[in-house]
């Protein structure tokens, strides 16, 4: 109820900006999976034609500080403060103890740097989703009133890769993940979904968490329309996607688990597995995307 007083007590905005950044994945079966996010994002963003959105996405090659810098200064240029932002960065992140990097190719873009950017943005409202390890450290430089921070670790000192982005994704496309089926997918509501299928994953893979999901203020993120819905969650209607889409989950989970077991295999068996895995997670992203 709160949350929907929020809402209604929110003026009204106009275009929502979203730029999606895939950063640098260090390894072949990352560097696959964090351009295969990227680009559901992209098309879940695209879908249904909706002109109240003006869709950004940087993934492989192009993912550079100086590409992250120039797409965030013509955005400054051109959002009101009648229009919405949001920043869902995907990929790895580092934290020394003092300040957080989002890993990139080439110079890795800091904490700092990218408040810096975000600062110049005039949107009303801004929603930075930072996907990567060690971004619970990113908090406190990008902390800022009007803007929304979720990311995948409590702290900086959670390095280790995470699977928080694939669900926070999967919630971009599954009708469940709005709760109160207003056809609009809000920030909490990704957020809770993605936060209780990253729990659900280490339990079920019987390992200790290595990430603990934030959102800065959850009544913020209630009121923030993250996403219309619809067009964008058709898809998983269809029984046939629905069976693709849960084997692209599969492939991914044997993929992490088989990360855990490399320090117990040959280099040229984890390699052998690897390869096949990877060729199948493309092969069944290839029959999501017909």
């Amino acid at each position: 109820m709160l949350a929907a007083l929020v809402v209604a007590a929110s003026p009204a905005f106009g275009a929502t900006y979203f730029l999606t950044v895939a950063g640098l994945g260090g390894e072949p079966d990352y560097e696959q999976r964090f351009t295969m996010l990227a680009t559901d994002v992209d098309k879940i963003l695209h879908s249904g034609g909706q002109t109240d959105r003006v869709v950004e996405t940087l993934k492989g090659a192009d993912a550079t500080k100086v590409k992250m810098e120039a797409a965030l200064n013509r955005i400054a240029g051109q959002a009101k403060p009648t229009d919405a932002f949001v920043l869902l960065m995907i990929g790895h992140g580092t934290f020394d103890g003092t300040e957080y990097k989002f890993n990139l190719p080439g110079p890795d873009i800091s904490g700092n740097e990218l408040a810096a950017l975000l600062n110049k943005i005039q949107a009303g409202r801004q929603l930075v989703v930072d996907m990567t390890s060690a971004s619970g450290g990113a908090v406190t430089a990008l902390k800022k009133e009007n803007r929304t921070i979720i990311t995948a670790t409590r702290s900086g000192t959670e390095k280790n890769a995470t699977v928080f982005g694939r669900y926070w994704v999967e919630a971009m496309r599954d009708p469940a993940a709005d709760v109160d089926k207003s056809d609009s997918l809000s920030a909490l509501e990704a957020f809770t979904y993605a936060e209780k299928k990253t729990a659900d994953f280490y339990k079920e893979q019987k390992r200790l968490a290595t990430e603990h999901p934030q959102v800065d203020d959850q009544q913020r993120a209630a009121a923030f329309p993250f996403l219309k819905t619809g067009a964008a969650t058709a898809a998983v209607t269809d029984p046939a996607k629905r069976a693709l889409i849960a084997k692209k989950d599969d492939i991914e989970n044997k993929i992490d688990a088989l990360k855990y077991q490399k320090s117990l295999m040959a280099p040229d068996e984890y390699k052998k597995q690897l390869t096949a895995l990877l060729l199948e997670l493309a092969r069944t992203q290839a029959s999501i995307d017909q």
